[in-house]
């Protein structure tokens, strides 16, 4: 199975308020780790991606 692409979209811009990304709603550790993180802990952070749409500021 190839490995779990990276959820960029090229809209890198951090939300100041949860710290996460707008475009891939990751933080930004986790998307400088990226590249190292195992395919466990890639796929910890896929399945949290819907819930994270929620806590980016002035957005319910």
């Amino acid at each position: 199975m190839p490995p779990i692409s990276s959820p960029c979209v090229k809209i890198c811009v951090i939300d100041e308020t949860s710290g996460l990304c707008r475009g891939c709603l990751r933080t930004l550790d986790e998307i400088a780790r990226w590249g190292a993180l195992t395919e466990s802990e890639r796929q910890t952070v896929m399945r949290s991606l819907p819930d994270r749409r929620g806590r980016l500021s002035g957005e319910n």
